[in-house]
C-alpha cells in the first residue's frame, strides 16, 4: 500500500525518533508489513530513501534504494536499517544536490563525508554493521538525520534559505489541511 508522505512543517519531520522494541512477532510482522508499504511508496514516489517520520511514524526506520547513479558501481543498492547508529563519518568531504520527498520542489548542494560507519538491523532482525560510500553513505546520511529530526535545508547558508522561505511556508500550509 502506498502511504501519504508527510511535508515540511509536520513536527514529526522534527522530532528525534524511537527505538523499535521488535520482541513480540506480532511486533515484527507489522514492521515487516510496514517496510513492504515504504517501498511501494518510494517506488511510486520516485525516490531513492524514505524514513518513517516521513510517513508520520515516530519510529528508527528507514529504506534505501539506489539505482545506478552518477557513474558509480552501484546497482539496485536496497536495504532496511532499523534502529539504526552511526558509528564512524569519514572521508572527504563532497557536494551533491539533494531533495527530500517531504520537502517536494526544492534542491540544494550539501557538503557530506563521503564514508559512513553503521550498525543497524535489516528487515531479517539480524544485526549488521556496514561501511558505506559515495551515493550509497549520502543516502543513508540523508534518511538517517530523518530519524534524528534533522532535514537536508538545515546545511543551507542563511541566504539559500531566506530564498526557499516563501516555498517552505506553502508546504507548511499544506499540513494545515
Amino acid at each position: 500500500m502506498v502511504l501519504p508522505i508527510v511535508f515540511y512543517g509536520n513536527p514529526i519531520l522534527r522530532k528525534k525518533c524511537l527505538d523499535i522494541d521488535f520482541s513480540s512477532c506480532d511486533r515484527k510482522k507489522k514492521i515487516n508489513q510496514l517496510i513492504q508499504d515504504m517501498f511501494e511508496t518510494i517506488h511510486k514516489a520516485k525516490g531513492i530513501g524514505l524514513a518513517a517520520p516521513q510517513i508520520g511514524k515516530n519510529i528508527r526506520l528507514f529504506i534505501v534504494k539506489t539505482p545506478y547513479l552518477n557513474g558509480e558501481n552501484i546497482r539496485n543498492y536496497k536495504e532496511v536499517f532499523i534502529n539504526a547508529k552511526i558509528l564512524k563519518i569519514h572521508g572527504k568531504e563532497c557536494k551533491f544536490n539533494e531533495g527530500c520527498l517531504s520537502i517536494p520542489g526544492i534542491m540544494g548542494y550539501i557538503k557530506r563525508k563521503t564514508h559512513v560507519k553503521i550498525e543497524y538491523y535489516d528487515q531479517n532482525w539480524k544485526k549488521q554493521k556496514k561501511t558505506l560510500t559515495g551515493i550509497c553513505a549520502r543516502v543513508v546520511f540523508h534518511e538517517y538525520d530523518h530519524i534524528e529530526g534533522k532535514l537536508f535545508i538545515d546545511y543551507f547558508s542563511y541566504k539559500k534559505k531566506k530564498i526557499i522561505e516563501e516555498k517552505l511556508s506553502q508546504l507548511s500550509e499544506k499540513n494545515l489541511f
